[in-house]
Parts: structure tokens; sequence; C-alpha cells
């Protein structure tokens, strides 16, 4: 019975790998010469001919159907499995919707999948590769590659909900400006809708973006109230969702809304002031962390260095 040690598996690992490599290369070199009539002309007639959608379709050949016919159907079951364990769709879609991603959900647990692949492969190799950890047991060894995908998979779900706590604090920093310019707005005798198409045009920021995306759908015919109501619950950023009850109430009832806004306004920027000092509380804190443990014992090591040479030399 052979037994094949380490180094032929990784040979025939890697000569797979380079095989594969060179097929693919192979086929997808561009062909020598003139194209036919009929390969110009089958990209128009794909939608009514079907021999122009089988003249489209990829040749039994290639590379990338025979991937595509291998790896799809672990890569579904993969990510079905990666969805039914590590939350719904609806907290996904929410939190890409605040990232302002403009990925599927889909996509987002593909590569969520492809990252846990990565750390699958890194904690492979570290695993059976490092010298220091061959005196491991063999269970132990293959667990470092599942935790590595653990690992690689919920990276890449904090990556996304680090990606959205940044844009929504973008947006608090934001909302006092932009409420102050839609009271000046509509003092200035604007209506709502008006008022927000400005700050739409004017403005350069997260929120003019999402306000431009409420105008574009008000421009489709969606009413301006169902519009606004969206952006609040799909982005449920507490400040904002309170100046949209606030104009959607006003836009109901015909109410003035320009004092309500600049109420608004004040709170947003007493909220962002508490918010500053809270933060600079928690970085005053964490600023003991260098200043005990690095800048003091530098500070006495040279204080104390030159006595201790002295009393090493005996004068």
């Amino acid at each position: 019975m052979v037994q094949l040690t380490a180094t032929p598996v990784i040979a025939l690992a890697l000569g797979a790998v380079f095989g594969l490599g060179l097929w693919s290369l192979a086929a997808s070199m561009p062909r020598i010469g003139r194209p036919r009539l009929v390969d110009r002309v089958a990209p128009y007639l794909t939608d009514i001919s079907a021999e122009a959608r089988a003249m489209r379709a990829r040749p039994a050949g290639d590379p990338g159907s025979v991937l595509g016919a291998l790896i799809l159907p672990a890569a579904r079951w993969a990510r079905g499995a990666m969805t039914s364990v590590l939350g719904g769709n609806e907290t996904v879609l929410h939190r890409l919707r605040q990232a302002g991603s403009s990925a599927t959900v889909e996509r987002f647990r593909g590569r969520q999948l492809v990252w846990a692949a990565v750390g699958f492969v890194l904690g492979a190799v570290i695993g059976f590769l490092t010298p220091a950890l061959q005196t491991l047991p063999a269970p132990g060894r293959m667990l470092i590659p599942v935790l590595g995908a653990a690992c690689g998979a919920v990276m890449a779900d904090w990556m996304l909900q680090r990606t959205a706590r940044r844009r929504l604090a973008r947006i608090t920093g934001e909302l006092p400006t932009v409420l102050e310019f839609l009271t000046l707005s509509l003092t200035a005798g604007e209506g709502m809708a008006e008022a927000l198409r400005r700050v739409a045009r004017a403005g350069s920021g997260e929120l003019a973006g999402e306000f431009r995306r409420v105008m574009a759908a008000v421009g489709t015919g969606v009413p301006l109230g169902t519009a606004l109501a969206a952006l609040r619950d799909e982005l449920a950023h507490p400040a904002l969702s309170r100046a949209i009850d606030q104009v959607l109430a006003a836009l109901d009832r015909g109410t003035p809304i320009a004092e309500v806004l600049r109420a608004q306004a004040g709170d947003a920027r007493a909220e962002a002031k508490r918010t500053l000092i809270e933060l600079a509380g928690r970085k005053e804190i964490a600023m003991l962390v260098p200043l005990v443990f690095l800048i003091l014992p530098v500070t006495v090591a040279f204080a104390l260095f030159p006595g201790y040479l002295v009393l090493q030399s005996g004068f």
C-alpha cells in the first residue's frame, strides 16, 4: 500500500492548479482571423433565434462552464447554510442599505463565502505547514481550518457593520446642516418637495445622496410621503426618523414645518455635542494605555539607567 507524504500531495495540487490555469488561458485566447458574418449577427438575434443562442453559448471545452457545473451547486448550498447559521437576509439587507451598498444579499453571501474559503485555506496552511503546530494531535490541526473559515465569515459581516456605522455617523454629522438648509428654503416660501430637491442638487454628502434617491423616486410617480417613509424605515437613523416623522405629519395636516425643523436641527446639534463629549471621555481613558505602559517605563529607564551603569562600573 502506497502512502503519500505531504510533498507529493502538494506537488500534485500545484500541478493541477497550473494545468487549470493553462487551460483557462488557452480557452480565453482570441481566435486569429476575421470573424464570420454569422458570428457578428448572432448577438442581435439571441432573443428570437435558438440557433443564435446556441452559437453564443460557451463551448464544451471552456473551463468556465466545467468549473461552473462543479462549483456552483456547492456554492449555493454553502451560501444557504451560511444564511441559516449567521442570520436572516432581512438583517443583511438592512445593513447593506445603511452602508449605502448596491450589492444584493446573494452577492454579499457569496463574498462572505469567499472570505470563509480564504480563512479555511490560511488555517490549513498554518495548521499543517507550521513546524510549531506539528506536535498537536490530528483533530486539533483539523480544527484550525474550520476556525479560520468561521473567522473569515464573521470578519466579512463585521466589515459590513463597520461600514454601516461609519456611514450613519456621517449622516449624523450632516443632519443639522441639512435641516437648517431645509428650514431656510421653507421660510423663503418653497414647498417641501422643492426644498428637498434643492438640498439634493446643492449637497454632496451622504444625506444629500439619500434625498437625491427620494426625489428620483418622486420623479417616477411615487408620492413624496411614501418615499420619505421608505427612507426612514430603510436607514432607521433615530434623529433622521424623528425629522421625517415631523415632515410627514406636516404633509398630512398641512401645518407649517419650518419652526419644527429648526428645533430638530438644534436637537441634532446638541446630540452631536453630547456624543462628542462621550467619545472624548472614552478616548481619554484609552490614551492612558500608551502613557502608562510605554512612555512612563521609557522615562523611568532613561532616568535610572545612567545610575545603574555607574554602580556596575564600581565608582
